[in-house]
């Protein structure tokens, strides 16, 4: 199969130079999946999906143009080629747009990182973690209800050629179980969640942990209380303390610092986190849930430092944003098969800290520790953060009495200078970040 969707972009690339292209390249996404739904003791859902799409991108000096299919018959590549062709004549010049340098393609043999686990996990199967979750869900005391629980499995495969020499191929798998748990009556009710996702099925968490931890969530959030405004130290848990990993990651993404849209436009090189603060981005971690063998483009990738001992180090770049910049690419090219290439990190995650959660909230006699976030009100352009928050209250160290209906307000350029990581990084996103501890927040409270 490999060679074949190989061979085949192979030849939809020539096809696309003797049709008068400059440059070409052509992506192959070949992916399959199953899930389950189980939600109120009996079987909700079955889905299952296949796809094979192909994706070729022509350029005519700096016109260029994409077009996808899941037609795989000659005819239909031929007029895709044709298509393809007559669109990059018929769109504006782009003067930044073209292939990857070739000095910085990926040669050689891919690297091992264990990415695809062939078990076959069969409906029945998926049904049976499926209402485990819920049973360990269900079985929580407070727990009156389940908003459902599910498991599902997938395959997928990437395939790039280009027409400057680079060919690759790679595959991949998933396995997630999740559930939903809703506790108490009326409108005092709460939700709350828990999942576990792995490339391998044997690195999942079990489904009666995944069940019993979304009840036991849910449970511990009723009654909330409200808050009072004021400033306050806010830690942020885990779930949530990615979120501000993901925020600097738009901001380094190159496409928006070449549109001068990144609230850290003028900062590389400078100090925008707290000395000893370390941002990386592993492509090549075995298993990881974001690892990729070559970027979107064929580039080349490795692990790199974003930021290092709290300095701006690097951009994220693709071919088109380094060519703006006037910069190298940086191997962060994400493909689809109906877009040029865009950016994105792969495992990207803050560095643990050396003080135990317990610790870092040791000395806070009124704070907040965050467990979820409502909203998406963050400013990419001036950094500005507003987000809906719920949580449990910090009263002299300990984690007390459940709040909610409260928002955090601040600037993450202020926030990234003051927050202190915990050390208990795990990997269980493709973005990852330790217990965050952020001082002096504004909070808005309804108390």
């Amino acid at each position: 199969m490999t060679d074949n969707t190989l061979n085949l972009l192979q030849d939809l690339v020539s096809n696309a130079m003797k049709s008068g292209a400059d440059a070409a390249d052509a992506v192959a996404v070949d992916a399959s999946s199953k899930s389950v739904s189980w939600r109120e003791g009996k079987l909700e859902d079955v889905d299952g999906s296949e796809g094979e799409d192909i994706g070729l991108r022509v350029m005519i000096g700096k016109q260029q143009a994409m077009v996808s299919t899941s037609d795989r018959r000659p005819a239909a590549l031929k007029a895709l080629v044709a298509r393809t062709i007559d669109m990059a004549k018929a769109v504006p010049e782009d003067a930044f747009c073209g292939l990857a340098p070739e000095e910085k393609l990926h040669t050689g043999p891919v690297a091992e990182l264990d990415l695809y686990d062939d078990t076959e996990v069969s409906a029945e199967k998926l049904t049976e973690l499926a209402q485990q979750a819920e049973d360990a869900t269900r079985a929580v005391e407070g727990v009156t209800n389940s908003s459902g629980a599910g498991a599902g499995s997938s395959t997928w495969a990437i395939s790039l050629v280009t027409s400057h020499g680079f060919s690759g191929h790679y595959r991949g798998s998933s396995f997630s179980i999740s559930s939903s748990a809703v506790a108490g009556t009326g409108t005092g009710m709460e939700r709350d969640y828990e999942f576990t996702s792995a490339r391998h099925f044997e690195d999942l968490d079990t489904a009666e942990w995944v069940g019993r931890e979304a009840g036991e969530r849910a449970v511990k959030r009723l009654n909330a209380k409200s808050m009072a405004s004021g400033k306050y130290t806010i830690v942020y848990d885990p779930r949530v303390s990615k979120s501000l990993v993901g925020h600097f990651s738009g901001a380094v993404n190159g496409a928006s610092v070449a549109r001068k849209s990144s609230f850290l436009q003028e900062k590389m090189g400078e100090a925008i986190f707290a000395p000893g603060i370390t941002i990386t981005d592993d492509p090549l971690m075995v298993r990881g849930l974001s690892s990729r063998m070559f970027d979107g483009e064929g580039v080349r990738v490795s692990k790199c430092n974003i930021v290092e001992d709290g300095v701006l180090k690097s951009w994220m770049l693709n071919a088109s944003a380094a060519r703006q910049l006037g910069l190298e690419v940086t191997g962060h090219a994400s493909r689809g098969t109906s877009s040029a290439p865009g950016i994105s990190p792969s495992n990207l995650y803050m560095a643990a800290g050396t003080l135990s959660p317990a610790e870092l909230m040791a000395d806070i006699k009124d704070g907040i520790y965050v467990t979820e976030l409502i909203g998406m009100g963050v400013n990419g352009v001036t950094g500005d953060y507003s987000r809906g928050a719920a949580g449990f209250r910090i009263r002299d160290g300990q984690l007390a009495e459940a709040i909610s209906e409260f928002t955090i307000a601040s600037n993450l350029k202020e926030m990234f200078r003051h927050l202190v990581p915990a050390s208990d990084l795990s990997f269980r996103y493709g973005t990852n970040a330790p217990t965050l501890r952020v001082e002096g927040l504004t909070v808005a409270g309804a108390g």
